[in-house]
Formats: structure tokens, sequence, C-alpha cells
């Protein structure tokens, strides 16, 4: 590391976001030193509990605050599911913690009225619903959410049947095609199944990685030239 080398740290809730992130900051953040913490717990138990316990907002914002620690230049939230914990800690932190969804909530709501949202975790689509909500309101749209939950597919995954995972999602998104003008993907490890469907899917798909890391890229140049970045929603009005 060298003495002016920006650092961004990545908090992960399990190992699936490191490999995708890793490629979009190799090209999108030349330079920037990437420090993953993952704790693969975290997604485990909100899934088990089926929402964010306060054991889990603990240990996030403990992350957070080791990041801060370490001297990042910024945080980078890699988890919808506990995204609405990096909301709730922006205000105690002196650095920048982006959300990798928000880029994306505000692009579906900028493009569409009527946003399909599929998850393969059902704690992953409800947050991620409530985001693309709290957005409309803030932009001052009126939208429509349609819900797809792709049942079985993240356990396929962390099986190892990736082929399963992706054949589930593939019908999932097929399915909500016909009922949406624009599909987010609650899940950065359901977007490569979206990159190999193609125009197999109808409508326009949208995924966190790519729009989150253009954000984080913002954010940084906005840190280095003093200009503002693009805003990330307020702690307060996003709960």
């Amino acid at each position: 590391m060298t003495q002016n080398q920006k650092t961004v740290v990545i908090v992960h809730t399990g190992p699936v976001t490191v490999a995708p992130l890793a490629a979009q900051a190799a090209e999108l953040l030349p330079g920037v030193r990437i420090v993953n913490l993952i704790d693969d717990s975290l997604l485990k138990d909100v899934m088990a509990a089926g929402g964010v316990t306060e054991a889990v907002s603990s240990r996030m914002n403990q992350y957070y605050q080791i990041g801060q620690g370490m001297g990042a230049t910024a945080i980078l939230n890699a988890c919808s599911s506990v995204g609405e914990v990096a909301d709730a800690a922006m205000s105690s932190l002196n650095i920048p913690l982006v959300k990798i969804d928000v880029a994306m909530a505000e692009a579906a709501v900028s493009r569409a009225s009527r946003i399909g949202v599929a998850a393969t975790v059902a704690t992953t689509l409800d947050p991620t619903v409530r985001l693309i909500e709290k957005t409309a309101a803030r932009m001052g749209k009126q939208i429509t959410v349609v819900r797809k939950l792709c049942e079985g597919a993240f356990d396929a995954l962390l099986a190892g049947n990736t082929d399963e995972h992706d054949r589930l999602v593939g019908e999932g998104l097929a399915e909500l095609a016909q009922e949406a003008e624009l599909i987010v993907l609650a899940q950065v490890s359901m977007g490569r199944v979206a990159d190999a469907l193609g125009d197999k899917i109808t409508v326009p798909v949208l995924t966190s990685p790519r729009l989150g890391m253009e954000r984080l890229a913002s954010v940084l140049h906005g840190l280095e030239t003093g200009a503002p970045a693009a805003a990330q929603p307020d702690p307060v009005a996003a709960r």
C-alpha cells in the first residue's frame, strides 16, 4: 500500500459476492486497494431468523468500525439483506458507506413504473422491495413492484449445484418478464444468469455489481476533487 493509495473495505455476508465485485473493482477502481471482510455466518443467521437480528446488526456495525479503523477511504456494503443496517450506521462513521444496491434502485425507478424484483433468498427480497419503494417515494414517482422468489436456487448454489441454481433463476426471470417492464436482481450471485440468458429475457435486467461499483467510483472521485457525489439515501428517511 502506497502512502496516497485509496483503500475500500467491502463487507460481505458470504463468499459469493467476492469474485463479482473484485472483477468490477479491477476495471472501475484501478489502483484502489480492496480489502474484503467476510463473515459467512451473517446471511445464514438472517435467513434462519427471517430477518436481521440485533446480533447481526451489532456485528455489521463492528465491521464498519473496523474498516474505518483500518484507514479505509470508503466502505462498501455488499449485501442487500443487511442494507438497512448500513442506512442506520452511516451517521456513526466519518467516511462514506456505500450500499451496493442504491444506484440500481435509482436506475430502476427512473426507467420503469412496473418493476420486477427477483431474489433467491426471502430475506433479501423484502429489503430490496422496501429500498425500491423508498427510492420511488424520494424521487416522487408512483410505481408497482412485482416480487419473484426463486425458491430452492440459493440452496442449490450453496450445495455447489450451479446448474440447478441457474435453471431455477432463469425460469423465475422468464416468468417475471411477463409481468414487469424491468427486472431488478436482488442478489449479486444472480447476475451471471441474466448475462447468459441475454435476449431470451424480453425486458431490461438490472444488477447491482456494476452500478454499485460505478457509484463507489463516483464517491471516491468526489472525495478527491471535492465535488459532491451522488447521494446515498438519508439514513433517517430510509428506516
